[in-house]
This record gives C-alpha cells, sequence and structure tokens, in this order.
C-alpha cells in the first residue's frame, strides 16, 4: 500500500475525486442474502483454505516483487496459470505502460571497518545504482536545511560516504507493536458524520495547514538541490537512516536520484540503515572518531520489457454476464522483505475467495473479475492505466501536466473532463484489500451513503467474526480509489491494524512470520460473500453522482439518434400532412 505519513494528508486534498453534494437514491427496504450459500462459503473457507500456500508461493517464492522485476513477472504468470488451475477463464496477463526499466539487487553488503568493525542492518534503495566494486570511505555527517548550508560541505564531499540527516531520537516500546480496533475505534468509525466533499474523501484529522504546504514545499526543493549538489560534488554513497522503526526494523522505499526511464543519467548508490547503526555512526561522529566503511552493491537494470502487466481473470456470469463485479489488491511489493502484508496477503485473501466461489460451482448472474495490479506502489499505476483503458478518462487539460502524471505518485494535478466508456456504466462494485494481515472488521463506504443499508444486510452474517462495522470514512492511498474517481462503486475493507504501520508496511520485516493464518481465511470468507452478493442482486450497486463536466460519448450518441429518428419522426408525419392537404386542396 502506496502511503507516507506526511504525504498521505496532502494526499487526501490532492487526489482527484468527486465533489458534487452527495444524493442518492433511496435504496430497497430490504436486501435479500442467501443464507445457505454464506453458510457454504464459510465452510469452504475456513475448512478446506488454501490462502496460506498461495501466499507463501506469492513471497517465499515470488518476493520481493518490484514493478519491471522478473520476480513480479514470475508472480504475474504464477497467478495467472493458478487461476486458470482452478477453474477461471479468460486468465490473463493485460500490459500497460511504459512503466520504465526494472531493477533487482544481486548484491550487497555494508560493514564498519574503523575504528572497530561490525556488519551494518542496512539496503539498497530500489533502483540505486550499483558501486563500481566496494567503496571504502570515510563517513561525513550532512546538515543540509537552507541553500547556505551548502557552502560549507563545497569541495569536501568527493569520493566520502554520507550519512545524510542528523539522529532522530528512539523511545522504548511500551505499547505493543501490534493491536486490533478497540470496540471504542470502531464505534467512533460507525459514528463518523457525513463525507461531504471530496467524494469521501475527506481530509484527516491533523491535515496540512497552508503554512505547512508552504514549508513542504521548501523542503521538497532543499531536498532537490541537495541531491544535486550531491552528485556534482562526487559523493561516493548516501546513507539514510530509517524514518521509522527500530529493533531491527527498518523501512526502504525507492531512490528518488535515478530515474526509471530507459538510459537516464544514474544517481548515487543510495542505501537506508536501520537506527541503530546509523546512530552508533553519528554519535561516534560527533565524538570526533574517524569511522569508515566498506559497502559493496550489486544491481542489474531491466530494460527489455518497458511494460508492466496485471493478471486479470474470470468466472463467467449468466444473464447479467455483460455487467462486472470486481475484487483486487495490487501485487507489486517494495523489496526489503517479501512484500507480505504488503500486498501479498491481499492478493492471496483474494485468489482465495474466487477459488472458494469457483470450487462451490457458483453461477454469478454478472461477470466475477478478479484483477492483481502492478505500479500501485509508485502512484496506483496499474489500476489506474487498467480503469482508463475500459471504463473512464480524464481529458488532459490544455498547456498543464496531466493528472495521470501529477505529484504524489500521479494522483493529484489538474482535472479535465471525465470521458465515460461504454462499459462504465455496465460496472457493478470493486471490491479491494490492502491494510495487511488483519481481519476485516467491516467497510468503507467511500461517502456513499446508499449502499450502507446493503452492506449491513451482507455483513450481518459475519457479525460472529467481527465484521460489523460501517463507516462513511474511507481510507485512501491504494486501488479502490482509481474506481472512486471516475465515479466507480469503489471500496476498500477494515482491517484490523495488527503491525502494519509499526513493524511490517515497506520494511525489511514485511515477510511470512508476520501473517496472521485466521484472520486471512476469516478475510477470504467476506471478500467472498460479498462478491457472490454484489454479482446476484437484481440492481447494481447504487452510485455517488458524477461530477458536471462529465462527458459520456455512448450517452450522447444515444440521445443525438433519439433526436434523430425523433426528427425524422416528425418530418414524415409533416409530409404525411402537406401530403394530405395537397390531395383535399385537389379535390376541391
Amino acid at each position: 500500500m502506496l502511503r507516507k505519513r506526511f504525504t498521505a494528508a496532502l494526499i487526501a486534498l490532492l487526489i482527484f475525486s468527486l465533489t458534487a453534494p452527495a444524493q442518492f437514491p433511496a435504496p430497497a427496504a430490504t436486501e435479500k442474502v442467501d443464507m445457505e450459500m454464506m453458510n457454504k462459503i464459510r465452510k469452504e473457507g475456513m475448512e478446506n483454505s488454501k490462502v496460506m500456500d498461495t501466499l507463501s508461493w506469492l513471497t517465499d517464492v515470488h518476493g520481493p516483487r518490484l514493478t519491471g522485476s522478473p520476480n513480479l513477472k514470475a508472480a504475474n504468470e504464477w497467478t495467472k496459470n493458478k487461476f486458470t488451475e482452478w477453474g477461471l477463464v479468460n486468465s490473463h496477463l493485460e500490459s500497460w505502460g511504459p512503466f520504465g526499466r526494472g531493477w533487482t539487487l544481486e548484491k550487497f553488503s555494508a560493514n564498519a571497518i574503523e575504528p572497530t568493525y561490525f556488519p551494518l542492518n542496512a539496503l539498497p534503495k530500489a533502483w540505486t545504482p550499483s558501486t563500481n566494486g566496494p567503496v571504502v570511505g570515510e563517513v561525513v555527517l550532512l546538515d543540509i536545511k537552507t541553500d547556505a548550508d551548502f557552502e560549507k560541505y563545497r569541495g569536501k564531499l568527493k569520493g566520502a560516504v554520507v550519512l545524510t540527516q542528523p539522529m532522530r531520537p528512539v523511545e522504548a516500546l511500551f505499547k505493543a507493536p501490534g493491536v486490533r480496533f478497540s470496540d471504542e475505534q470502531l464505534l467512533a468509525m460507525a459514528n463518523a458524520g457525513p463525507a461531504g466533499a471530496f467524494g469521501g474523501q475527506r481530509p484527516q484529522a491533523g491535515a496540512p495547514s497552508e503554512e505547512q504546504f508552504r514549508r513542504f514545499r521548501e523542503l521538497q526543493e532543499v531536498a532537490r538541490k541537495r541531491t544535486e549538489f550531491l552528485r556534482t560534488e562526487g559523493v561516493g554513497l548516501l546513507i539514510d537512516p530509517s524514518t521509522r522503526g527500530d529493533g531491527g526494523t527498518f523501512f526502504v522505499q525507492s531512490d528518488a536520484g535515478t530515474s526509471r526511464e530507459k538510459g537516464a543519467p544514474l544517481g548515487t548508490p543510495s542505501i537506508v540503515m536501520g537506527i541503530e547503526h546509523y546512530g552508533r555512526l553519528v554519535r561516534m561522529l560527533e565524538k570526533g572518531v574517524k569511522v569508515k566503511v566498506e559497502i559493496d552493491i550489486k544491481a542489474r537494470y531491466h530494460e527489455d520489457d518497458l511494460n508492466a502487466y496485471n493478471t486479470v481473470a474470470e468466472i463467467p456470469g449468466t444473464d447479467l454476464k455483460d455487467e462486472v463485479v470486481m475484487i483486487g489488491g495490487h501485487l507489486d511489493s517494495w523489496h526489503g522483505g517479501t512484500g507480505a502484508t504488503d500486498n501479498a496477503a491481499g492478493c492471496a485473501v483474494g485468489m482465495e475467495a474466487v477459488r472458494i466461489l469457483q470450487s462451490l460451482g457458483v453461477k454469478p448472474r454478472r461477470t466475477i473479475r478478479i484483477a492483481l495490479w502492478s505500479g500501485e506502489e509508485q502512484g496506483l499505476l496499474g489500476s489506474r492505466a487498467y480503469v482508463a483503458q475500459h471504463f473512464a478518462d480524464r481529458k488532459a487539460v490544455p498547456g498543464q501536466q496531466p493528472a495521470a502524471a501529477g505529484p504524489f505518485g500521479g494522483r493529484g494535478g489538474p482535472q479535465g473532463p471525465l470521458v465515460l466508456k461504454p462499459d462504465h456504466a455496465k460496472f457493478s462494485a470493486y471490491f479491494n484489500l490492502d491494510n495487511g494481515t488483519g481481519k476485516i472488521r467491516g467497510i468503507y463506504l467511500q461517502g456513499n451513503e446508499a449502499v450502507r443499508p446493503i452492506f449491513r444486510a451482507w455483513l450481518d452474517p459475519f457479525r460472529d467474526l467481527g465484521a460489523s462495522t460501517i463507516t462513511v470514512n474511507n481510507t485512501g492511498g491504494t486501488d479502490h480509489q482509481s474506481f472512486d474517481g471516475v465515479g466507480l462503486p469503489g471500496f476498500q475493507f477494515i482491517q484490523d491494524p495488527v503491525e502494519y504501520d509499526t513493524r511490517t508496511h515497506h520494511s525489511n520485516m514485511d515477510v511470512y512470520e508476520r501473517i496472521q493464518a485466521d484472520d486471512m481465511k476469516q478475510a477470504a470468507v467476506v471478500m467472498a460473500a460479498f462478491l457472490y452478493n454484489a454479482a446476484m442482486r437484481d440492481e447494481k450497486l447504487p452510485r455517488k453522482p458524477l461530477p458536471p463536466n462529465t462527458e459520456d460519448p455512448a450517452k450522447a450518441a444515444a440521445e443525438a439518434a433519439a433526436k434523430a429518428a425523433e426528427a425524422t419522426k416528425a418530418a414524415a408525419g409533416t409530409k404525411a400532412t402537406d401530403k394530405k392537404a395537397a390531395v383535399t386542396k385537389a379535390k376541391k
């Protein structure tokens, strides 16, 4: 799941979303639920589960799964073949792009060698270039906050190994890193007020002020200048501290100094270090002790295929087969661990949900489609490309950066008119899972109050499993937003946090061992039930209003054809009247 602590609130303000007032049709008085089928789904999911075996294949065998890497392509192929093995149809890889070059870490070592030897707990950033053999150099602590700070380092960093930031404080773990939502927290979610603007994506508590925006932009500019300064100074290697985590856990993502574009110049080799070892280096330097390290990175770029791929498969529908219900999660991951909680867990649960339905011989009315996305960690790129190709896209604003290439991973930027495609009208709902290993506790409505009584009926059979909370709030930073952003019902489930933010999300500890098997089984049962109910009900799920600048070519063509037919009919009537009048006149 793409989430950064400071920018999450900014994303909430910048994401393209539906801003029309929420005016919904009244839902049906009762929602029918097939309890016999709910019990069958529960029995299959709890007693014959394959979810943990699926998870092991995605993590132990095919992890990590950086977009553009051979590992992700292998995971694409494995999931495609597994869907076919289970009896799903139309299982295929759907390309999008270009994404850019992929990256694989082939070899890495990091050690302090003076004043004493000790191995360093660290990993290279994704897309960082290789070192030219081991880099052996003295460590320098950098502290650049303003333009004036550059001068004190100019001409002094050639070949140096640079610690990029001061030490951050580390506190004792007085609170357990693994938690579940309390009854009070779930009640607060359920009692949340109307979503108002932002299409259900309300500014989060503590959302940034204008002053914070200004300061953030200043820091971005200083960071850009710092990257360029360090490159021109010929720095040998950069070491960042992990921005959070301790006790051996560190969080590592991408090298902002190296572009994914084929043939683009390479940046400075960069690694992230666990806070305890980073702190030891800083404290020795502050005491005037000379510190020397030896660091070796061997990485490979993959430029033979610059596209990326989503895995897609279906359970075909019957009388409403042209309409679609979708489920999904992102298959790509970062490289610190094996991408277990982010997001092999969501993919394995989604796969298990369709396996359950297929094993029960379900014949859904609507077509059930599962999609496993790539490029989510770089800005929901795979799901956005899929939605743009199949359902709706936004026109670029003349003379401005298109929304698809905006800041914060491509989700901001100007908002051109929304242009609907024919399949937009045939879409019922998309359900996403991407919040770690925690069991499902309910669902976020995305501001769509009309679905509340429907989802209440769907959750009621699973109250004993802990899934009962419905909130008008939503959660950001994952693929349901690609659907919600073009006026399609897209939903993310509420999940217990467990250790997601504290220990596993984008970290070196995002591995199989952090997954809770019983939670995974429960989540698969709930998702399978939602899929079944959405596929079998008489009507598609209610939608939020579309923005006023929406263009619907198919509807416009139908209306034009109807007007033309009316005009033809009127002309024919006029002609007949004129002919009758002429005959009458001739008789006179």
